[in-house]
């Protein structure tokens, strides 16, 4: 379901940048990744060798944290199963949490969203992210060319991003009132420059995609433009071949610029369906068709009325701006039954923290602590789970999630039915 991958993505994302952020205090942080069809017994013969290797390591403390490490990720193996369809990589090692004594033996195991080709063992003083953040690039890619006669933009959409790549201008003259001979010799000097603007648009387009194209990266490229140079530039021999090869469609448009590529995007989007970009573009866009009605329609927004509207099963689909940045707390009291939860953004936990210290239980006078802190999305995730609700968790870099972001603190629904006000 595309709202599981949505979940998946933003977890592995989450637990991604919480490993980049994690130093060892010395080259004591294992990094293994396993290749999908690689023998588990195999794995661990390899990590039996380096932990009698290890024994050569010179700093006691370093020696005994990977030591430490490698025990750690050979019980882990003992609970997987051959074959690994995928893979699975696993971050283990001792991390301070403060100063000299505060380290902490941590271990992460991750399922990857694409099967893993490479062996790799590493142990550093952090953890090996790159072929993680790999796997998280978007690959598939679509090229997008607006084109008059005065002004180009060439551009490529991938995932939920779309990038300029090129501006061109052409310096092709406007409409002139000269006549006779002057008019036809201005007239083959303007379709002169006009060719020699195509011919240079071909190439910077050649430059840009081609590269994509090779990678097997390019799904297809859409060409627009207002008046007949989209058509002559795509008809003429101005794209290199392996690039026409691939234009899927030319579009009627009024501009060559950002607000062309929007306009574009919304003409092309039977082509792009499968596009994450257009997947969230069509949930917000439904929220708004929704917000615009004069009852308000099916759309509710704001943290309470949300979280209520959710809690009573009634959302139909759940919209949070993945830079959301707030956790779930329970607060729970050290002598009675008590406990408070409550959602509150990340960088606020310590003011909690301090605050709890001069507050008491309001049944028995307590003292109350912080039992659990869990990310927002995910206690979002459990309660869509509950309820049948369908998650789309959005970016914050296209224009539809920061809208979501900026005007409605990045939580919106849709709701299944009408709530009674």
């Amino acid at each position: 379901m595309e709202e599981d991958k949505s979940k998946e993505l933003y977890t592995f994302k989450k637990t991604l940048q919480e490993l980049k952020n994690k130093k060892g205090k010395g080259t004591e942080l294992i990094s293994l990744y396993i290749p999908a069809g690689r023998r588990i017994s195999d794995v661990a013969q390899y990590l039996r060798e380096e932990l009698s290797q290890s024994s050569n390591i010179k700093s006691k403390s370093t020696r005994k944290n990977v030591q430490s490490a490698i025990e750690v990720i050979l019980q882990r193996l003992k609970l997987l199963k051959d074959p690994l369809e995928k893979g699975v990589i696993i971050f283990a090692g001792m991390v301070p949490r403060g100063g000299p004594g505060t380290e902490k033996m941590e271990t992460y195991v991750l399922v990857p969203p694409e099967p893993i080709k490479t062996f790799i063992y590493r142990c550093d003083s952090q953890f090996y992210t790159e072929p993680i953040e790999d796997f998280l690039e978007e690959k598939d890619t679509f090229g997008i060319i607006l084109i008059d006669r005065s002004e180009a933009t060439i551009a490529t959409v991938k995932g939920k991003n779309i990038q300029i790549q090129k501006r061109l201008t052409s310096g092709v003259p406007g409409k002139f009132k000269a006549g006779g001979q002057s008019a036809r010799r201005l007239e083959r000097l303007i379709d002169d420059a006009a060719h020699q603007f195509m011919v240079r648009v071909g190439e910077h387009a050649t430059e840009v995609f081609l590269p994509i194209l090779e990678k097997k990266q390019l799904k297809g490229i859409l060409v627009g433009g207002p008046g007949n140079t989209k058509n002559e530039f795509v008809e003429g021999d101005y794209l290199h071949h392996e690039l026409k090869k691939i234009v899927l469609d030319t579009f009627d448009l009024c501009y060559t610029e950002e607000f062309g590529i929007r306009e574009l995007l919304s003409k092309a989007e039977h082509l792009l369906k499968d596009l994450e970009l257009m997947k969230e573009r069509e949930v917000v866009q439904r929220f708004f068709k929704e917000l615009i009605k004069d009852d308000g329609g099916l759309a509710v927004y704001g943290e309470k009325e949300v979280l209520d509207a959710l809690i009573m099963g009634a959302v139909d689909t759940l919209i949070v701006s993945e830079d959301i940045n707030m956790v779930r707390v329970r607060i729970k009291c050290n002598n009675c039954e008590y406990t408070e939860e409550l959602n509150i953004k990340k960088d606020e936990l310590p003011k909690l923290e301090e605050a709890l210290k001069e507050k008491t239980c309001p049944q028995c006078e307590g003292t109350l602590v912080i039992e659990e802190v869990k990310d927002f999305i995910e206690y979002l995730s459990e309660l869509c789970e509950m309820s049948g609700t369908k998650l789309c968790i959005i970016s914050k870099d296209t224009e539809e999630g920061s809208q979501i972001s900026k005007a409605f603190k990045g939580l919106a629904a849709i709701l299944r039915f009408k709530l009674h006000q």
